[in-house]
């Protein structure tokens, strides 16, 4: 105002032109007349040869962001008061009007939380220190902020809340992971081990196999020494009586069932059993004793291994054709599921 201007004019006479506090009045004078590039040169000279914590600092300060403001510099207001205002915390000054400023800047530029802390503490100083000017400026400013830091806050709690969930999730989604991995891990450890024991089995079918490879190549050999003595001999009619009676064969024959029945129970440990669970209680299979498989098991044990053809079963147990289909219809007869009873035969698991 006018009477302001006149009265910082009549305190400069009064006061010596080379004083801190004249430079200070001098500048404040060149401000209120707009001459704000004068103002700026002989504050800025005066704040680069004080302290911050010299009295004089806040208000040159505050007079240069008044200048900045004047001029539209934003960023150079907010500098200057947050000047003024480090001097007045250094100085204990609690007429506080640089922080009560800056926190509305901040506020503007939508730094909710330190607008708040500031306009709080600037509030606080104008009770302590009984100015109700600053008191109702700053209370007006209070509620809106106040609103927007409560609204941050709980935006805030919300992206923790939303945060959490995700971890929650994420939590629960590697448990499942880490429950499959192992379930995985445990069905691979058990495939191994399967393919451990089919590998052992294949062995001792392949062994049990080469064996009766072997024996079946022995006796044709002692068969066909035999014979060139029969006929060298002359004992042609001793040759003819041997072939007939078909003793020979039987005695073939009962050595290829003992290799069969160890080779295919090695496999198959359990097969009595389970052939006996598809056919009625009362006309289960009863093995003599000593016997590991008798015919019916073994035409069962063949079909299991894939040999279907009745005339191929008939020929390797030497059988005729009749015997073996007669064989199989009685196991229809005696089963619990008729229709389904050589399916299911074939659905007896190995030990693999």
């Amino acid at each position: 105002s006018e009477k302001h201007h006149d009265a910082q004019l009549g305190l400069l006479r009064e006061l010596d032109s080379s004083s801190e506090k004249y430079r200070l009045n001098s500048g404040e004078v060149s401000l209120l007349k707009g001459e704000y590039s004068k103002a700026k040169g002989i504050l800025l000279e005066l704040v680069d040869e004080i302290d911050v914590t010299h009295p004089f600092y806040a208000r040159a300060t505050h007079m240069l962001a008044d200048i900045a403001h004047a001029k539209g510099d934003e960023l150079g207001y907010m500098y200057y008061l947050a000047l003024s205002a480090i001097s007045d915390t250094k100085c204990a000054t609690l007429e506080v009007t640089s922080l009560q400023e800056l926190g509305k800047m901040l506020f503007k530029h939508e730094d909710v939380e330190r607008a708040h802390n500031y306009l709080s503490i600037a509030l606080k100083n104008a009770v302590d220190c009984n100015v109700s000017l600053r008191i109702i400026q700053t209370s007006q400013a209070i509620p809106y902020i106040e609103n927007a830091h409560r609204a941050e806050l709980q935006a805030s709690q919300r992206r923790i809340y939303t945060f959490i969930i995700l971890m929650a999730v994420l939590i629960v989604v590697l448990g499942l992971v880490a429950l499959l991995v192992k379930k995985k891990n445990i069905q691979l450890k058990s495939m191994a081990v399967n393919l451990e024991e089919a590998n052992k089995t294949k062995d001792v079918y392949i062994t049990q196999f080469l064996n009766l490879c072997s024996i079946y190549m022995d006796k044709l050999t002692q068969f066909n020494k035999m014979v060139n003595r029969k006929i060298s001999a002359g004992k042609v009619e001793d040759l003819f009586k041997l072939t007939k009676s078909g003793k020979f064969i039987e005695e073939q024959s009962e050595e290829f069932y003992e290799v069969f029945d160890d080779a295919f129970l090695h496999i198959y440990p359990t097969f009595v059993d389970d052939v006996n669970s598809l056919l009625d209680p009362e006309r289960r299979i009863i093995l003599k004793e000593g016997e590991k498989l008798n015919t019916d098991l073994r035409i069962l044990a063949l079909m299991r291994l894939g040999i279907d053809d009745t005339s191929r079963i008939a020929q390797m147990l030497n059988y005729s054709v009749y015997t073996i289909y007669t064989y199989r219809n009685k196991f229809k007869a005696r089963a619990v599921d008729r229709d389904g009873f050589e399916k299911n035969v074939m659905g007896i698991k190995s030990i693999s």
